[in-house]
């Protein structure tokens, strides 16, 4: 497993980084269903307003539905009317991994699961909040797991 260092959201910290899950294409498709497949891999999105967390309110953590690492804690979740589940926070900055996106003929900070590279959705400045921020994340990119 390789080690790097990543700033994650700025502000010049840099946070190390040393589980890192690679499987072939191969491999993804025969552990995703074809939908997971689509957003995780090939950057796609689900419809809004369909995704199974958009409306969830339970207590617990959302996790990346391809390795499993730790994503969003339910108390940074916030309704932000967009279709997507939206967060304020990561539950680990070193836990995701921030990338320009100029694809569709526009300039977006994509969101990437540090561990195993998978697609998760995008970050804006558009959230509440002291930072701001309103991560918009695809529902079939996650796994909720319930608070004990």
């Amino acid at each position: 497993m390789a080690e790097y260092s990543l700033d994650i959201l700025g502000g010049g910290k840099e946070i190390a980084v040393t589980q890192q899950i690679n499987k072939t294409e191969e491999e993804w498709k025969a552990t995703l269903t074809p939908e997971q497949y689509e957003v995780l891999r090939r950057k796609g999105t689900e419809p809004p307003f369909k995704g199974k967390y958009v409306y969830n309110k339970d207590s617990g953590m959302y996790r990346c539905a391809a390795c499993g690492a730790d994503l969003f804690a339910s108390d940074t979740k916030y309704e932000s009317g967009t279709g997507w589940p939206s967060f304020t926070e990561p539950a680990a900055n070193q836990n995701v991994e921030l990338k320009q996106d100029v694809s569709h003929g526009m300039v977006r900070t994509e969101v990437v699961c540090s561990s195993c590279g998978s697609h998760l959705g995008h970050v804006f400045d558009d959230g509440p909040g002291p930072n701001g921020k309103r991560f918009c994340i695809n529902s079939c990119a996650l796994d909720f797991s319930p608070q004990d």
